[in-house]
């Protein structure tokens, strides 16, 4: 591991002991991803806790036809609750999760971070703290299905981007409408409608965010 990528480490992760730093930095394996490489996937018995070091990746759940159910995303310095549990219990993965944009994660072997937990208060800390953000990000996607429009879904899914990608969100119209499970049309025609609000303005390969607070 070179000093470029320990130096991340430290920067991703202050909260760890420098002890646990140190663990970390022998034990993690860096692996490196392009955009729509997978990180997980279905049915994978996983051996290994994911930390995202840089980048971002984005986890959801596919059904039989290939429809996709975002759940949440992970940003440089989280952690995979989801995977945690897998390698914690020796079950297989029940989502998927691939990079949305150049990322590099460190995988963490199971049997160590286990470990972990009883001798580094700031590993367990950061484990309880990383399920906590998932479940709220959840609830927060469930409410925006069941409680508002499709409308508001977008706007809502808009913001999300936005948190983790700026004012510059590069998705096409047609990965949005896969992610909402509509057509490409009625999220063209959506993305429209806000853009003749001054909420965003439509370029060829992004969506500029300009005030979504308006909704």
């Amino acid at each position: 591991m070179n000093q470029d990528t320990i130096s991340l480490i430290q920067q991703k992760f202050p909260q760890f002991e420098p002890a646990l730093l140190q663990e970390v930095i022998q034990a993690g394996v860096i692996k490196h991803l392009e955009p729509e490489d997978e990180a997980l996937r279905t049915g994978q018995f996983l051996t290994s806790n994911v930390l995202v070091l840089d980048g971002l990746v984005k986890v959801y759940r596919e059904d039989e036809e290939g429809d996709e159910f975002l759940m949440y995303y992970l940003e440089s310095g989280s952690a995979c609750a989801l995977s945690m549990m897998c390698t914690a219990r020796n079950e297989q993965s029940q989502v998927m999760a691939k990079a949305v944009t150049p990322s590099a994660v460190l995988m963490i072997p199971a049997h160590v971070s286990e470990l972990w937990l009883a001798k580094y208060p700031s590993w367990h800390t950061f484990i309880i703290a990383s399920y906590r953000a998932r479940f709220d990000e959840l609830l927060q996607t469930l409410d925006s299905i069941v409680f508002k429009g499709l409308d508001e879904r977008l706007v809502f899914y808009l913001k999300r981007h936005q948190k983790v990608m700026g004012k510059e969100v590069r998705l096409s119209h047609q990965q949005i409408s896969e992610e909402l499970n509509t057509s490409r049309e009625v999220i063209s025609r959506l993305l429209k409608k806000l853009e003749q609000t001054g909420a965003v303005v439509l370029h060829r390969n992004f969506i500029e965010i300009i005030n979504l607070n308006l909704f």
